[in-house]
């Protein structure tokens, strides 16, 4: 972990949501499979889709058709993968190993807690309801919350204004570089997960952010006084 000095006077968390709270990355893969075998190609392996599931449907229609924005009929692409998205949305999704207990801990320490996703609202809504422990986050700011996605600062700014919290008392973790870019220019402290979903070439040590773990109970211990 790095800069952990930096942790003190912490009074609320703010999360990203896939890759750092709960792992979609199987419903992710479904959705790429299901547009492949549409076309009669066969399934990708789950651990391939795996490190790409962190830029959603951009990453997993990479991976699966090898399409990219720049494609013909992308946008065509990426609403077929969203309704497949929609079909198999929680089949398969879990929380990251520990996630309870991290949210628990929050709790007890009396700490508030919410989420900043790039997620649009019509999944990060049925996916906060079908986990208690996420129905006690403070505020949920989706990827069409406001007219920004990250690594635009706006979405952790309106969780801020939402659930009444200071920038200087608060942190942000994601497993992301945008997500610590957006809680740099938001003002908030931040902390890489790097236990999420890195892409290939990603470095978490790189990102500038206050801290890394490699786990989500590490977070407590970085909150806790030494």
């Amino acid at each position: 972990m790095a800069g952990s000095a930096r942790l003190h006077g912490v009074r609320a968390v703010l999360f990203d949501l896939d890759g750092t709270l709960i792992d979609s990355a199987p419903d992710l893969a479904l959705a790429g499979n299901a547009l492949r075998h549409t076309r009669g190609l066969g399934p990708i392996d789950l651990a391939v889709y795996r490190p790409h599931a962190g830029s959603g449907a951009r990453g997993i229609l990479r991976v699966a058709l090898e399409a990219t924005p720049e494609h013909p009929g992308y946008e065509a692409l990426r609403d077929e993968f969203l309704v497949a998205y929609q079909h198999h949305l929680l089949s398969q999704t879990t929380y990251l190993t520990d996630v309870p207990r991290l949210l628990t801990g929050l709790n007890d320490r009396g700490m508030a807690w919410g989420i900043v996703t790039n997620k649009a609202r019509r999944f990060t809504q049925p996916t906060v309801e079908a986990f208690i422990e996420l129905q006690a986050a403070a505020t949920v700011i989706s990827g069409d919350s406001t007219p920004y996605t990250k690594p635009h600062p706006g979405p952790v700014l309106a969780a801020l204004q939402s659930a009444g919290l200071s920038a200087e008392s608060t942190l942000y973790v994601g497993d992301d570089e945008r997500d610590i870019q957006a809680g740099r220019a938001a003002g908030v402290r931040t902390v890489a997960a790097a236990y999420g979903y890195l892409g290939p070439a990603a470095d978490p040590l790189a990102w500038g952010a206050d801290a890394v773990i490699h786990s989500p109970l590490q977070l407590l211990n970085l909150l806790d006084p030494a």
